[in-house]
């Protein structure tokens, strides 16, 4: 079981409603963990390594099939380096796998998530916006690897995941960690920049993101691993290998096209220029030709395999898709790319729902409709503690307010929505310091109400912990992989059980 804290969540409110929606999250959160897809990709039988498997290959990949290795004969040593939310269940399947042949390596965390590596280390760092400990740990890993002094007869698994952007953070030299940071806060928190754009700015500023960890480890055979669906397209290219390799801002293995000067126009379009620190202005206005990202015919003369851990055919989605059809639920998939405001969504969603209640239009009840992707929220100078899945989780309650058959459930997949913190003391004592997200339904607003908790405000000021936390809404899961946001509305033909 991924979630933590079930028995709490349907002991209110519409709980047979509840269980449907929980049953139904069990099997997208267990869906979304890549542990066992990694072992699809990655086998051994004794000394035999297989690596390949074109279910989670580029269908326009240059190089497909099966490559095997004598680990006895052929390889020297095999190291795991990588940054990502989660990223560790990658990282424990190749302990399982490589056993004693797996020489060690180094990956980057989030603060507090748990782990169980044994061969390989690990240093933590934060998301979404860096700091200090990004840097020291980013250090370690650069180190770690010069130091390897990799050969062609070593192999290298490198894994990165959503949340590197952040957490593998190491400015170049007169950069400091605060003026990088800055620009998260000022593009990203405050303005609600969506990921790709900001990632134009930060990848010139970094030593090792925009494919530069991979121009570090270019004499080793080179083994991608990335949990996510590369047969996906992503916001700015129609997917497949070509359009990555040619269009990528974000997977940091991978060549990069961004530039100084689409750096310096991201930033004046935002309004952000003159607000920028001098250093980092001048830096962009004067970066060095040999500080580049990595190019796509630089990453093609490496010895590369690419592999996509979470395609379509075995992905949360589907895990979702099929568990609601088979309990009766109709399931209706409705967007894959969600960049957009997390309370707005959840307004406009709740209403469909409601509509698909009264009016049995556009969809039938008994029925489910999901979504997917990545909302982005604006916080304006607030403080509060929180996250867009509970954003919209909010947004929600107030919509649904009064119905008796709509159920609402919105998390991250890596079960930490936000960078969370000291949000409740009862949450902090039970070991919880971030919600995965939230579950609602036509109760909720009046429960906050009872108990003194205003969502309204709570939104406002986007300190929407507490407020679901302390009407039993919070979702506390286990962490896990981060691949995207998981929203789904669970409509039933019947008023559910109530207290």
């Amino acid at each position: 079981m991924r979630i933590i804290n079930t028995d709490r969540l349907v002991s209110h409110g519409n709980k047979e409603g509840r269980r449907i929606a929980l049953d139904i999250l069990e099997e997208g959160l267990r869906a979304a963990d890549p542990y066992v897809n990694t072992g699809q990709v990655v086998r051994r039988d004794g000394a035999k390594l297989l690596i390949g498997n074109d279910d989670f290959t580029f269908n326009d990949s240059p190089r497909k099939g099966i490559d095997e290795y004598n680990l006895d004969t052929d390889i020297d040593r095999i190291f795991v380096f990588g940054a990502g939310k989660g990223i560790q269940r990658i990282a424990q399947a190749l302990e399982d796998i490589l056993g004693d042949y797996l020489t060690g390596g180094l990956i980057l965390i989030k603060h507090q998530d748990a782990h169980s590596l044994k061969r390989i280390d690990v240093c933590y760092a934060s998301h979404p916006v860096p700091e200090s400990c990004c840097v020291e740990s980013s250090r370690i890993l650069k180190k770690h690897i010069t130091e390897s002094d990799l050969t062609p007869r070593d192999i290298v698994f490198i894994i990165i995941g959503n949340g590197a952007s952040s957490m593998m953070t190491y400015p170049w030299p007169g950069l400091d960690i605060e003026d990088v940071a800055d620009i998260t806060q000022k593009l990203q928190i405050e303005r609600g920049v969506t990921t790709p754009y900001l990632n134009i700015v930060r990848n010139q500023l970094d030593q090792l993101k925009g494919g530069r960890i991979t121009r570090l480890l270019s004499k080793a055979k080179l083994i991608h691993l990335f949990p996510i669906d590369i047969g996906e397209p992503n916001a700015f290219n129609k997917g497949g290998y070509h359009g990555y390799i040619h269009n990528n801002f974000w997977l940091h293995s991978l060549p990069d096209i961004s530039t100084p000067e689409m750096a310096i126009d991201v930033l004046k379009n935002h309004g952000v220029w003159e607000s920028v620190s001098e250093s980092i202005r001048h830096y962009l206005e004067n970066a060095p030709k040999e500080n580049g990202v990595l190019t796509p015919a630089e990453f093609d003369k490496y010895d590369n395999r690419i592999f996509g851990l979470m395609p379509q055919k075995y992905n949360f989605i589907n895990a979702i898709m099929n568990y609601s059809r088979k309990i009766g639920y109709e399931p209706h998939f409705l967007m894959r790319r969600t960049f957009v405001d997390a309370l707005t969504t959840g307004e406009l969603i709740s209403r469909i729902a409601i509509n698909t209640d009264s009016e049995h239009e556009p969809f039938k009840p008994p029925c489910l409709f999901l979504l997917t992707g990545e909302m982005v929220v604006a916080v304006n100078g607030y403080k509060g503690i929180g996250g867009r899945n509970q954003e919209f989780a909010l947004g929600a309650a107030k919509i649904l307010r009064g119905n008796k058959r709509i159920v609402s459930v919105s998390v991250d997949t890596d079960g930490t929505d936000g960078p969370g913190g000291d949000f409740d003391s009862e949450a902090s004592a039970l070991g919880c310091d971030c919600l995965a997200g939230g579950i609602v339904d036509g109760y909720s607003f009046d429960e906050g109400v009872a108990v003194g908790e205003d969502f309204l405000k709570a939104l406002k000021f986007h300190d929407t912990s507490r407020a679901l936390w302390k009407t039993g809404n919070g979702i506390w899961s286990i962490h896990n992989i981060s691949i995207q946001d998981l929203i789904f509305m669970v409509v039933m033909d019947h008023d559910g059980e109530v207290l």
